[in-house]
């Protein structure tokens, strides 16, 4: 991929809401490892590449190494920007993987993949080894699901490595975390946390350019801290870095629409078109080209009398 990497990074000091440590201004980028992605009009899509046998959605779909860089590569020509590999499964009880077979499940698919395209490749793991060797096997961006603190040792090899950051909101672990979720106001408290991590990543050296941050539906969360939370897209962006949201077939979905996974597709379109209205940055999605066309007719009809 094309190094587009401009020197300089974000100026850091006081945002609007008194926050110290927290960029000026949302950037119209993200930085990684050997390129950069713009933001604009439209959110950039993240494909979702499950290696695994549970995943909730699509678990053992793609569990061979083959079918999952073919998966990806179809991804790809559906229009994705950001291709995510995951070998563990987080859906809600579900126990870790050892860190071996995390291993044995992706660095092979992240090689396959980034021979055959140069779409930026993404590793979804909160363990240190699994993210060092899928960014020496291609990887340039870590999709953590616990902010980075699973792992003492993952702010370092985010560092070192150049890697960009998905930074995400978890309240405790895919093992426990839907047993009580419990906020007095889940948007501030989501927004505090980030933000106070986001001033952790910057302190311990990771470039502010290179954070993306997440609210982390579904992980903690019940369907209506989820909805408060997708709901106030503008409090997150106001934490001055780029937000993804993975909301795709998620369970509260199923309180919504009354529809099994396999049938929330509708239910995740109208969701990402409700968060492009917000302005979020990025989406990561199991149904890359419905979001790409869903996303193109809905701003077609924004944009209708513009000119």
């Amino acid at each position: 991929m094309e190094n587009r990497i401009s020197g300089g990074g974000a100026k850091i000091g006081k945002n609007p809401s008194g926050s110290r440590g927290i960029p000026r201004q949302p950037c119209p980028h993200w930085l990684f490892a050997n390129g950069r992605l713009e933001f604009g009009a439209l959110p950039r899509l993240m494909g979702i590449v499950n290696v695994t046998p549970d995943s909730f959605s699509d678990g053992g779909q793609f569990f061979e190494h083959g079918m999952a860089v073919d998966h990806a590569l179809r991804l790809a020509a559906d229009g994705a920007d950001i291709l995510d590999v995951g070998g563990e499964s987080t859906r809600p009880h579900s126990l870790p993987v050892a860190p071996e077979e995390e291993l044995r499940r992706v660095v092979e698919v992240v090689r396959g993949i980034v021979r055959q395209t140069n779409v930026p490749v993404s590793i979804d793991t909160t363990k240190a080894a699994v993210a060092r060797a899928a960014l020496d096997a291609g990887a340039v961006i870590v999709n953590d699901i616990s902010g980075l603190t699973f792992d003492p040792e993952m702010i370092e090899v985010c560092r070192s490595g150049n890697a960009g950051v998905v930074c995400m909101h978890i309240q405790g672990t895919p093992l426990t975390m839907q047993d009580n979720p419990q906020y007095a106001d889940v948007a501030r408290e989501v927004c505090e946390c980030l933000a106070e991590r986001l001033r952790s990543l910057i302190a311990a050296g990771i470039d502010v350019e290179r954070i993306v941050l997440d609210p982390g539906v579904g992980f903690g969360k019940t369907a209506a801290h989820n909805l408060a939370l997708l709901s106030n897209i503008a409090r997150l962006k106001a934490l001055g870095r780029p937000v993804l949201v993975g909301h795709s077939r998620k369970g509260f979905l199923k309180k919504i629409v009354g529809r099994d996974v396999d049938e929330r597709s509708a239910g995740t379109l109208a969701v990402s078109l409700a968060l492009a209205a917000q302005g979020v940055d990025l989406l990561r999605v199991h149904d890359v080209r419905a979001t790409r066309d869903a996303l193109a007719a809905w701003h077609a009809v924004q944009t209708a009398g513009d000119g």
